[in-house]
């Protein structure tokens, strides 16, 4: 067998054991939607989406669980989206190579790793204790915030560093200040790479548990906040309590799956809504 039938044999093996892991990957996430879809689907009506649960929360609906997602998962975006693009600016167009850089940067490796229960620990001492939020709406996009700003600083940054040197050259050649070139070059290139990160941070702060059971989410309420100060309840809380916490866990058993599914749909349906605004802007800087 010569070099060139061994490059094929070997090439052929790396992309059939590539194949097979999506394979797997797709087979088993279509298992684990499809398994929640037939035990969940029965619960979805309107009731269930548009009103309190009642009767020990083994009837009624999941409104205020959703709604308090919705605020505590934007909460979380509005405070961690410009603070990790601010940081990411910092770091790859301003900073300079040096053993404080280098600090700073396996410092947000390792929160990026840090257990999510860290950092619900970290909000019940810092925002609801220490400095009186409480346990409220404010405290809860505070802690998801900080969880997933590691995440939207490693992927904005990696955005940045796409973007071409000569970007930044010709747009310094033509007389713009630094600030000028990132701010109306170098961001706009960048900003689908972005706005990904951000999609991954989206996902993980909808579907945290740990962090808000410390700092936002109620057993259970039948009332809509009115201010950042209000605890609320959340979806993945609540299919917690449901299916561990509650005093009727099997009469619940359809609940928890159909919360499990309203949560997902939640999460593709902003994920969506990002993805457009990428892709639409994607078409705008190809135009």
């Amino acid at each position: 067998m010569d070099f060139r039938q061994k490059r094929k044999l070997i090439e052929g093996i790396a992309f059939f054991i590539i194949g097979s892991s999506v394979v797997v990957i797709c087979v088993a996430l279509a298992i684990m939607l499809g398994f929640i879809f037939v035990n969940g689907y029965k619960a979805i009506n309107w009731t269930f989406l548009t009103q309190p649960p009642i009767d020990a929360m083994t009837k009624g609906g999941i409104f205020p669980a959703i709604i308090g997602t919705l605020y505590l998962t934007l909460g979380a975006i509005m405070i961690a989206f410009p603070l990790g693009v601010a940081s990411a600016i910092y770091l790859n167009e301003y900073a300079k190579g040096g053993k404080l850089v280098r600090f700073i940067r396996l410092g947000i490796n390792n929160l990026a790793g840090v257990p999510s229960v860290v950092f619900g620990l970290f909000g019940l001492g810092l925002f609801v204790v220490f400095l009186g939020f409480g346990s409220s709406i404010l405290s809860g996009s505070l802690t998801l915030g900080f969880l997933i700003l590691p995440v939207i600083i490693g992927a904005s940054e990696e955005a940045l560093k796409a973007v071409p040197q000569t970007y930044r050259e010709a747009s310094l050649a033509l007389g713009g200040t630094k600030w000028q070139t990132i701010y109306k070059v170098v961001l706009p290139a960048a900003l689908p790479g972005i706005l990904t990160g951000s999609i991954l941070g989206v996902g993980r702060a909808a579907g945290e548990t740990a962090p808000i059971m410390f700092t936002a989410a109620a057993f259970y309420t039948t009332r809509l906040p009115s201010s950042i100060f209000d605890e609320v309840m959340a979806l993945p809380y609540h299919i917690y309590v449901l299916a561990t916490a509650g005093t009727h866990i099997e009469e619940t058993r359809h609940l928890q799956y159909g919360t499990a599914l309203v949560l997902i749909a939640l999460v593709l349906g902003i994920n969506m809504v990002a993805i457009i605004i990428r892709t639409r802007i994607r078409r705008k800087q190809r135009t």
